[in-house]
């Protein structure tokens, strides 16, 4: 079963003079396969004449709780060959050939005080967690907002309306480089000092987001604490790889492939289907399943994205690297196919949970 689906795009929003949000309209077929949570992204196939296509994954800027369909927030950038092709040439009726939703940046429980920093279009993803946290929970949600001008803040009016509906529970705090220069360390410290406590989400350039978690620092809120969406330029395509050959199923008549010193055995629960496969042991998880045709869900394989998540229900495995886990998350079992190798003779993997 392919990921890859293409979609019409409903409406086309002008939020500033640079950003477009682009709202999806998904065949009634596929609301499944495109059910979302808060925080998660698309990733688009942008057309090039150099290379066929190329691959950028978009927040979603919606609320599965909220609003009625998808909507992903693009921003141009100066020297962004996707983010101008699309603002450019995507218009209602346009039809875009889109990965399934994925992405780790999710909030657990909704009953937590928010503390949510973002800065140009790193407010995709938070818009999208504030909305559901105001719908679904019962805490004050706190944002700090920094954009280069008034006329460069997305979503300015959203988030007034919000302000209006829920005044006890949210706080919007401005920082316009126009008015007060970029954020510092020490003012963002003495604005997020009372809110040291609250569960904290950032998402936005490499140089905001070091300044924030700087600032947090100072206020003794450990890294581990903190939840960071971080995009990379994608160096493998997905879409290359996205259409499978059949996936080889080891029959269940036939005895599963036996552990040597070299390889170990893996069972694979995934799209409804259980796989057992041998597993080379200096081998990824990933490409595993990729080799036998077995259409695995990941984006960047470099541990970044969270996309290929999965769980470990028995045995040990180990990840090369690890960006996109949290320490609970780990505790859970949960691990990253692409950087993911086996430990003990017996692995059973789940997607899917």
């Amino acid at each position: 079963m392919s990921r890859v689906h293409r979609i019409k795009v409903r409406e086309v929003i002008s939020e500033t003079a640079d950003a477009v949000s682009l709202i999806f309209d998904i065949p009634s077929d596929l609301t499944r396969r495109f059910a979302y949570a808060p925080g998660q992204f698309l990733t688009l196939q942008v057309p090039s004449e150099r290379t066929g296509s190329v691959a950028r994954c978009y927040s979603l800027s919606s609320s599965p709780h909220c609003d009625d369909r998808p909507t992903v927030t693009v921003k141009r950038t100066v020297d962004g060959y996707a983010s101008n092709w699309i603002c450019d040439n995507v218009a209602a009726g346009s039809i875009v050939t889109v990965l399934e939703p994925a992405g780790n940046f999710v909030p657990r429980n909704w009953n937590r005080d928010f503390l949510l920093c973002a800065a140009g279009s790193g407010i995709t993803p938070i818009m999208s967690i504030l909305k559901s946290a105001l719908q679904l929970g019962n805490g004050k949600v706190v944002l700090l907002y920094a954009n280069r001008d008034m006329t460069s803040i997305i979503f300015r009016r959203q988030l007034q309306d919000l302000m209006r509906r829920y005044p006890r529970r949210l706080t919007v705090r401005h920082w316009l480089e126009s008015e007060r220069g970029l954020p510092t360390t020490r003012g963002i410290t003495e604005w997020a000092r009372p809110y040291r406590k609250h569960d904290v989400y950032l998402c936005g350039p490499a140089g905001f987001a070091e300044t924030v978690k700087s600032a947090l620092a100072q206020l003794r809120i450990p890294a581990r604490a903190i939840r960071q969406e971080e995009y990379r330029s994608l160096t493998d395509n997905p879409f290359e790889h996205h259409t499978p050959a059949p996936a080889v199923a080891v029959p269940a008549t036939a005895a599963p492939p036996r552990p040597t010193a070299e390889t170990a055995t893996v069972t694979v629960d995934i799209d409804g289907r259980t796989h057992t496969l041998p597993w080379p042991r200096a081998k990824k998880l990933l490409d595993v399943l990729l080799d036998h045709g077995i259409d695995a869900p990941y984006v960047c394989r470099e541990s970044a994205c969270g996309t290929c998540v999965c769980s470990v229900k028995s045995g040990r495995t180990r990840m090369l690297m690890n960006e996109a886990l949290i320490d609970e998350e780990l505790r859970t079992g949960l691990t990253l196919a692409c950087q993911t190798l086996p430990e003990s003779d017996d692995v059973h993997i789940a997607f899917d949970q």
